[in-house]
């Protein structure tokens, strides 16, 4: 590939990243958002030496076809490297199917890539308005995020929704409220994953973290309101 790629890591066997594939996961370095409960702060800056050589990946790659079903590009955020439609373009040529975790930072690469793409995991921070997203993320491309996530509900390709239920930024009514929004968009498949406090956070508590799941009324109405629902602790 003639664009540097830039690397965090790669995970090379994985049954959780892309539901139902083992795969290969790539960490992508760079990230805009700014999320309180990021446990990959690390890979938020572009251009710290990991010794990752893509080309070695490539031939590892090749050799685990027929073992590998799939290769999931991670992060940090994917969509901030522009490198990553010929990444994925080289991995798809080898007969791998393609997953994307993202949280739609980058509309129109995204759209560029999505027939390409098999399987999207998308991240959503907070209700959907753009006052509370941009708070939460530290940045202003609420725009961007739901652009993307229009394109993705009628792509036709197969996509979950996920939350990570951090109490100090959400609260029961705000996952209703989510929820209900994904819910008129069309999403089908939505997760709750459980906030584990980062380093810094020496206030949350466990039942801070569990009151989400413990709410009878929201349970039952996330069961009720998609085909797919669960929860990721």
């Amino acid at each position: 590939m003639s664009k540097k790629i830039n690397i965090g890591g790669v995970e090379t066997f994985s049954m959780v990243d892309y539901p139902g594939q083992m795969a290969a996961v790539v960490f992508m370095q760079g990230c805009p958002w700014r999320c309180p409960f990021c446990h990959n702060a690390e890979l938020q800056k572009i251009g710290r030496e990991t010794g990752f050589d893509w080309d070695k990946f490539v031939e590892f790659l090749k050799e685990r076809r027929g073992k590998l079903d799939a290769v999931v590009f991670s992060g940090g955020e994917p969509l901030v490297q522009d490198s990553l439609d010929k990444a994925i373009e080289e991995v798809k040529a080898l007969g791998y199917k393609i997953g994307l975790h993202t949280g739609g930072f980058r509309a129109d690469l995204f759209k560029k890539i999505l027939p390409r793409l098999d399987w999207v995991g998308f991240d959503i921070k907070t209700p959907l308005n753009a006052e509370r997203y941009n708070a939460a993320t530290g940045q202003k491309h609420f725009d961007r995020v739901m652009e993307s996530l229009k394109a993705l509900t009628v792509s036709g390709i197969g996509f979950e929704c996920r939350t990570t239920c951090d109490p100090r930024l959400l609260s029961v009514e705000d996952i209703f409220a989510i929820a209900g929004e994904l819910k008129t968009l069309g999403v089908r498949e939505y997760y709750l994953q459980q906030y584990r406090p980062i380093p810094s956070d020496k206030t949350t508590t466990e039942d801070d973290c569990e009151k989400f799941f413990h709410n009878r009324e929201l349970m039952e109405y996330l069961k009720n309101s998609f085909d797919v629902f669960d929860i990721r602790k």
